[in-house]
């Protein structure tokens, strides 16, 4: 299952974000696709207020993991610079019942993401213009996908 919507700024992408953010839950892993300044950290923002992250969330660029306590942990994986390294971080541990995992740019560790997580891709339209389209790898992230509106 899928849906798109169609953010006209900056604010509405936090927006969207933050409507699945309250409706992820401990364990559920969320996979983000985009070029580079596509929005990913940006909705990012909107996925932590959501889970009850009140820090300011920022992109990990450099530190590759930031954490973040929300209704339960929650993570913030950008593996833009592990192009050749992927398994030297142990990020299987990210990815666990307790926690809310946000990963950007997952492609650089296909062999190590679990099999089910939500999809977010989202496709420059212009300047803050964005197509975000949400999918479910399964049923459990098709009830999310079903539930946004």
């Amino acid at each position: 299952m899928q849906k798109e919507f169609i953010s006209q700024s900056a604010l509405e992408t936090i927006s969207i974000g933050e409507k699945i953010g309250k409706l992820l839950n401990k364990g559920d892993v969320v996979l983000l696709e985009a070029d580079l300044a596509g929005g990913k950290t940006t909705i990012t923002k909107g996925i932590g207020k959501g889970v009850g992250v009140s820090k300011n969330i920022n992109s990990p660029t450099f530190t590759i993991v930031k954490s973040y306590m929300g209704k339960c942990p929650f993570y913030h994986l950008d593996l833009y610079r592990l192009d050749g390294v992927n398994n030297d971080f142990d990020l299987e541990e990210y990815f666990n019942e307790e926690s809310i995992c946000v990963v950007e740019w997952p492609h650089q560790v296909d062999e190590v993401l679990p099999s089910s997580y939500l999809k977010i891709t989202l496709s420059k339209i212009g300047d803050n213009e964005r197509k975000i389209i949400i999918s479910s790898s399964d049923d459990h992230y098709a009830k999310i996908v079903e539930e946004l509106k």
